[in-house]
Formats: C-alpha cells, sequence, structure tokens
C-alpha cells in the first residue's frame, strides 16, 4: 500500500510537465492508435515498424498512465505517459522489439498491453518466374514481417550494369501485409521492396534474348533477336536435328547485325543467312553464352522445318 501510495504521488507531480508537453509538442502521426477507457486500452496489442508512432488516446473521464516496462528504444512527452481525460499523447519507437506497457492503477487484463516493432521486411519475398524471355513479365509477391496491411512499399530493381537501384513503383500492402507487383525485367535484375528506407533481401530474375527464327525463301532464312542490348557483330549458331544421333548439330556461323526497327528500350539485332542444307529438317538457331555476356543467359529460338 505504501508503495502505491509513493507511486500515485510520482504521477501527480507528473502530471503538470506531462500536460505541458502535450500542449507544446504536437502529437507524431501514428500509425496505430490505442484507446484508453475506464475498462481497459484497445487494443491491447499493436504492430508497428521503426521509426512509427502509436497515439494513445484517452477516452475516460480521468487521466490514465501508459508505463513502458522497457524505455529504452521508446520516446514519449514523459515517462511514465500521464494522458489527460478527452487528450492524447504519441510515443515514436526507434528500435525494433517488443514493449510492453500497463496502467499500475487500473485494474485486470485489459490495462496491460503490447507494441511490437518490427524492421520491415519483406522475409518472404519470392519471383516468379525466376527465368523469362525477353519481353516477358515476372510477379513479385511477399508478406511484411510485421503482417500490417495498408503500409507503403517502394519497389526497387538493381538492373545488372547499372551503378545503383533504381524505384519502380509504390505499392500497398493488403490483408495481412501481403503485395504483389507485376514487372518487365529488360536483362538480369535485383528486386527487393523497402519502407523506411529499410530494404528487404532481393531477388533475382534471369533474362534471355527472345530469339525469333523464319524461312524467307529457298534456303533463306531470318533472324531476330529481342533485348535490351545490341548483340550487333555477335555470331549465332545455326543448328539441325540428326535425328539418328538425338541431337542438335551445327549447320553454320550466323553473323549479327544492328536492326532499327526495336522500339525502345527494346533492342533488335537480326540477320538475314543462306543455308544449302535439305528440305524438311527441324532447324533453329542458338546464342551462346560468350555471346550474351554477363547479362544474360544464352538463348534459343523457336523450331522450324528447313
Amino acid at each position: 500500500m505504501r508503495k502505491l501510495l509513493l507511486f500515485l504521488l510520482a504521477v501527480a507531480s507528473l502530471v503538470a510537465a506531462g500536460t505541458a508537453a502535450e500542449r507544446a509538442r504536437p502529437a507524431a502521426t501514428a500509425s496505430q492508435t490505442v484507446t484508453i477507457s475506464k475498462t481497459g486500452y484497445k487494443p491491447t496489442a499493436v504492430s508497428i515498424f521503426i521509426g512509427d508512432a502509436v497515439l494513445f488516446a484517452n477516452s475516460d473521464t480521468v487521466a490514465h498512465t501508459v508505463a513502458f516496462r522497457q524505455t529504452t528504444g521508446v520516446k514519449c512527452p514523459a515517462t511514465p505517459l500521464v494522458v489527460q481525460a478527452g487528450q492524447s499523447a504519441s510515443c515514436t519507437f526507434s528500435t525494433a522489439g517488443k514493449f510492453n506497457f500497463s496502467d499500475p492503477v487500473g485494474k485486470g487484463k485489459n490495462f496491460k498491453g503490447t507494441v511490437t516493432v518490427a524492421t520491415p521486411l519483406a522475409t518472404t519475398l519470392a519471383v516468379s518466374p525466376k527465368v523469362v524471355s525477353y519481353g516477358r513479365k515476372v510477379a513479385l509477391a511477399g508478406t511484411l514481417a510485421s503482417k500490417q496491411s495498408g503500409q507503403q512499399l517502394q519497389v526497387v530493381a538493381l538492373q545488372c550494369g547499372a551503378t545503383g537501384p533504381t524505384k519502380l513503383a509504390n505499392i500497398t500492402t493488403t490483408t495481412g501485409g501481403a503485395f504483389t507487383y507485376q514487372t518487365q525485367p529488360l536483362k538480369q535484375t535485383a528486386y527487393s521492396v523497402q519502407a523506411k528506407g529499410v530494404a528487404s533481401t532481393s531477388v533475382t530474375v534471369a533474362v534471355k534474348p527472345r530469339l525469333r527464327l523464319g524461312k524467307v525463301g529457298k534456303h533463306k532464312y531470318s533472324l531476330h533477336i529481342s533485348a535490351g542490348d545490341s548483340f550487333a557483330g555477335k555470331v549465332a549458331t545455326f543448328q539441325r536435328f540428326k535425328k539418328s544421333a538425338k541431337r542438335w548439330v551445327k549447320v553454320k556461323r550466323v553473323l549479327l547485325h544492328a536492326n532499327s526497327t526495336g522500339v525502345a528500350p527494346t533492342v533488335v539485332t537480326s540477320s538475314v543467312f543462306r543455308s544449302g542444307i535439305r528440305h524438311g529438317l527441324r532447324v533453329r538457331v542458338t546464342l551462346g553464352k560468350a555471346q550474351v555476356g554477363s547479362c544474360y543467359l544464352a538463348g534459343r529460338s523457336n523450331t522450324i522445318r528447313s
């Protein structure tokens, strides 16, 4: 009883200071609100990100106290925080973890609560598919560790050969902190999401140039390659399928040339070439890893008949 009386005296001495602090400093923008009534806190558990604030709004006719067991990483107008009747005050959190709070004179479990502060990492971030031909889209999907909906995220891409990342879009999390985003990589790209400057782990998509082989005349073929880079001066390989050996064999090398038909950011490289192989064979063109460089996977064309 003596300890309780001493605590009440301490609280009373802080009321004036707490009230003055609340008047001098406007409440920070809060991502979560805890209402205080005569029956306790509601909700008793909230989840936020590092740097966010929780607003404590007192709807009762008497003052209530919000006392945090752990004070490191949480900043309130006063410690303990005393919220007058009909008033509100915010506490901002700068470190991750669980912060337990209570009203020492309140009775019942509803006068105890927890603020869970998480680093906003999309720990389940994934991409599908992981390998695409140029021009195809991929889907990013993930879930915030905090499971919060309505959170703003930035989708960030680091393209092969780039000096730094590029922001692609702002997206908002849905139920359970889930998010999705579709994008079209030009070359090998690492994707991540960011919230309040904190980035998730990245996922990487590999890209193959798109090769299209056609027959334009007797013993005459055309090849068009679409990608984010030019392969002019590189060499592709024209192949036929050898049925007896059940494998593809080289017919000839095909020199690639610049082509002006591409619409940015697509770059088209092409070639028109001749081959005297007999009619009716299965043929294709491949572009090896040594030709495409470090930002692409090796590619191959569709199969046609000679």
